[in-house]
């Protein structure tokens, strides 16, 4: 039988190189612009026809505590300062099972952080600091 993938087994790459653990990742979507137009078939009933338009694909967001690794905050001040194609970075999102085993991978291109958020602080709460960074790509394929 094979095994049932849970959603918390996984890491993320960038270059190549594992970034530290995350709490959570979304935004692996792809989507399709859907286009419509009138036809008039040769007997004359007039029919809505959808074709297929422009691919996108949507903003991967990882979540992660808050620790010393200022990874994505430094990779963050490259795009700031304007240095936008040394920010440009591929990677990957990778799947595992139970026994460690990569399962699934999603490949992004030329990603770069659209947004960093430090964590919400409160004196009174009993949660964990975390950030969250927004990357921006130009697509998303599954190896």
């Amino acid at each position: 039988m094979p095994d049932l993938l849970t959603t918390f087994a996984f890491a993320v790459e960038v270059d190549g190189i594992t970034i530290a653990s995350f709490k959570e990742v979304s935004g692996i979507d792809s989507n399709t612009e859907v286009i419509e137009y009138k036809e008039v078939t040769g007997a004359g009933q007039l029919i809505i026809r959808k074709v297929p338009g422009s691919p996108s694909w949507a903003d991967i967001t990882l979540r992660r505590r808050i620790d010393a690794v200022r990874d994505f905050w430094d990779w963050r001040v490259q795009v700031l300062e304007g240095d936008i194609d040394s920010a440009r970075r591929n990677g990957s999102i990778v799947l595992y099972d139970s026994m460690q085993t990569e399962v699934a991978r999603w490949n992004f291109v030329n990603g770069w952080p659209s947004v960093w958020k430090g964590a919400d602080l409160d004196a009174g709460a009993n949660e964990v600091a975390v950030e969250e960074v927004t990357i921006a790509h130009e697509g998303l394929v599954r190896a």
